[in-house]
């Protein structure tokens, strides 16, 4: 099972852009699809999905709010996913989190976030106004 160490977060204006990562190591990442999800201060409660990708890449889905804006990706030689967050706004403001796992259908992420089969601790991004 691999380990996941997201990167990359940190303080930026509205309208600004960050790219944040996904790691992997100890085990073969190109078996997992991957999710990234966001929880914002504050709010034990929900955990939401932002965006997903298949495990060879050709798939992805967006939630809706960050459709256009964002964009997942990822490098299966450097055992990596990454989410580049262009235009973005204070409500984006959250802890990101990147969940993997291997059997899971891709269309079922969304609704699994918490239950997928590894997760990272995540980073925060900030945006402010």
């Amino acid at each position: 099972q691999v380990q996941l160490v997201e990167r990359g977060g940190g303080l930026v204006q509205a309208g600004d852009s960050l790219r944040v990562s996904c790691e992997a190591s100890g085990g073969t990442f190109s078996r997992y699809a991957v999710g990234w999800f966001r929880q914002a201060p504050g709010n034990d409660q929900e955990f939401e999905f932002v965006a997903t990708i298949s495990r060879s890449g050709g798939e992805r889905y967006y939630e809706d709010s960050v459709k256009g804006r964002f964009t997942v990706s990822r490098d299966n030689t450097k055992n990596a996913v990454y989410l580049q967050m262009n235009s973005l706004k204070p409500e984006d403001t959250a802890v990101y989190y990147c969940a993997a796992d291997r059997s899971i259908p891709l269309s079922e992420f969304p609704g699994l976030g918490r239950h997928l089969e590894v997760r990272g601790q995540g980073t925060l991004v900030t945006v402010s106004s």
